[in-house]
């Protein structure tokens, strides 16, 4: 009997230190770190620079919780075979910056594989998908409020859109347009091609420039082209363009606020930093907390009246 008794609590003992294991690593407790890996474009842009450092600051602050990689491409290409590299390596989630048209099929694959997958930035229509992001659209509304504000309801305005951004591009001039159309309807709005980048900035706009004997405003998309822009019409000698949006949050173009007194510069701040909070999403998504499929961050207006408050001596953009 008492061997009966000894072999029944023996038994129980195993299963319940089974049980306890298991339960821990099911929980994400001190035997198990999560495997996130971070896709991001390779450094064309200061702003896309600083997104890759923000997501890799975030992912050594959590390393008592989670092993990452992180690998930068120069195409969709690229990004794809390191998608699949780290589907082979076994991450449970992959926070991407699918900059690169092309992607739904390769995040598709990963999310039949089990792997979560949060985007951030770029939206992709798939199913299953959680996204961190700005509100792009929201910065074309404030764009076009703030040139109204400025130059009034008429007059001619430049908007420089990025097609190959895809849905960046798509939200801010979408915002900006319907915008302009119900508050300022006589408002002319001339459209050019451009790319987020100052050199693209200041060739489209030196060649736009000689194209447009007059022009009130430019509604432009990043901070880096406006540098551009501006550079263009200082050159040019131009004194009719009043204000020139941007958007990003970028520390130069900050300082170039105060110093231009007769144009208004702006930037909607769209901070490469909320890639944090992708990295968060993704952590708390593997720990089974609740949390929404979309993630959008509030969009904040920077001028020289303001632009003080958002200074930052250590930002890398």
């Amino acid at each position: 009997m008492k061997k009966t008794i000894v072999l029944i609590l023996t038994l129980v003992l195993i299963l319940t230190s089974l049980t306890g294991c298991t339960t821990k690593q099911a929980g994400g407790g001190a035997d198990k770190k999560y495997k996130i890996g971070i896709l991001a474009p390779a450094v064309t842009h200061g702003w896309v620079a600083a997104v890759a450092y923000h997501a890799e600051a975030r992912a050594k602050e959590l390393s008592d919780e989670i092993d990452y990689q992180i690998q930068t491409s120069n195409n969709a290409e690229e990004m794809t075979a390191q998608l699949d590299d780290l589907m082979t390596w076994g991450a449970d989630a992959i926070v991407a910056f699918p900059q690169w048209v092309g992607m739904e099929e390769p995040i598709q694959r990963a999310l039949d594989a089990g792997i979560e997958v949060v985007n951030f930035d770029i939206v992709i229509d798939l199913d299953g998908v959680y996204r961190v992001s700005g509100d792009n659209e929201d910065m074309g509304v404030q764009g076009a409020h703030y040139i109204v504000d400025k130059v009034g309801t008429e007059g001619t305005v430049v908007m420089l859109e990025v097609p190959s951004s895809g849905s960046v591009s798509e939200l801010r001039k979408k915002g900006f347009v319907d915008t302009i159309a119900e508050i300022a309807p006589d408002l002319e709005i001339i459209t050019y091609a451009t790319q987020f980048t100052r050199e693209d900035g200041l060739k489209d706009f030196a060649d736009i420039l000689t194209s447009n004997p007059k022009i009130d405003a430019v509604y432009s998309m990043d901070d880096e082209t406006s540098i551009g822009v501006l550079q263009a019409i200082e050159e040019a000698g131009r004194t009719d363009i009043k204000v020139v949006t941007g958007g990003g949050g970028m520390q130069e173009y900050f300082k170039m606020m105060p110093e231009n007194e007769d144009i208004w510069i702006q930037s909607a701040l769209y901070s490469p930093a909320m890639v944090k909070d992708a990295v968060d999403v993704a952590l708390k998504i593997l720990k089974g907390e609740e949390v929404s499929k979309v993630t959008v961050i509030p969009t904040t207006v920077v001028d020289r009246e303001n632009y003080e408050e958002f200074l930052d001596e250590n930002s890398p953009y």
